[in-house]
């Protein structure tokens, strides 16, 4: 990895750990992980294929973030995480470039590894023990034209609150918001505080892409406020609208 890559190097996700977490990459995490990651992978793909998907509302919309090559800032609802991720995964391999931010301790080892073998740029961080070095990483993956794609309401919640962090991170970007959802006819629904959407096999999946929010960097600070309150009721109203189409 080049020194000038955004994608975060070794050396750099081991100082990020130091601060955050006294977990460390063993010998036998290693092995565990080499060993689960294939598993993961392929479970993934597999389950993603059995659903009947149903591109039902902004197919258009996507089409033309796709191939227009400008910078986006995808956002989703953390419950929505397994549809959405790969959904960008399907968008990764029409050409779109993605980058994930993904926790720099070790439980976020597999997932990075997974994305960057979709072809995604990660960067690893939290806003609690890292934000400036992961801001850094973010602003220089923005600029080399990589759309950076963020759980909205993650990493612990409330459920459905947007972040002010996200809506800064687009403004840094100049990377106009896009709002995704799903919803699933059958699913399991993890007693968690996202209450984590996973669509059963087979099951009919609806995918909704909003409209792109602007926000320039030129937005005064004063009104991130209201851009984060309109993204947020524009995240929750696509939720609804595709729940909606299901039961249509």
């Amino acid at each position: 990895m080049s020194p000038s890559s955004p994608d975060s190097t070794t050396d750099d996700i081991e100082r990020r750990r130091s601060g955050a977490s006294k977990r460390r990459m063993t010998l036998g995490r290693r092995v565990y992980y080499w060993l689960g990651l294939p598993v993961l992978k392929g479970l993934s793909r597999l389950l993603w294929w059995t659903y009947r998907k149903d591109y039902a509302i902004g197919s258009e919309t996507a089409d033309r973030i796709i191939s227009d090559g400008a910078v986006y800032a995808p956002v989703y609802w953390h419950q929505h995480t397994f549809c959405c991720l790969n959904i960008m995964r399907d968008w990764l391999s029409r050409g779109f470039k993605a980058g994930f931010i993904i926790s720099a301790s070790v439980d976020g080892d597999v997932p990075a590894r997974i994305a960057r073998s979709w072809g995604a740029t990660v960067v690893r961080g939290s806003a609690k023990h890292t934000n400036a070095l992961a801001m850094r990483d973010i602003q220089q993956a923005m600029k080399s034209g990589i759309s950076i794609v963020s759980a909205a309401d993650g990493p612990l919640g409330p459920c459905y609150s947007f972040k002010a962090g996200v809506v800064l991170m687009a403004r840094i970007g100049n990377a106009p918001l896009v709002p995704i959802s799903c919803a699933a006819d059958r699913g399991w629904y993890l007693p968690r505080w996202d209450n984590f959407l996973l669509p059963k096999p087979f099951a009919r999946v609806v995918i909704a892409i909003g409209e792109p929010l602007a926000v320039p960097r030129s937005t005064p600070v004063a009104e991130l406020e209201a851009v984060r309150a309109r993204i947020e009721q524009a995240t929750n109203e696509l939720m609804v609208k595709a729940q909606a189409t299901l039961e249509s």
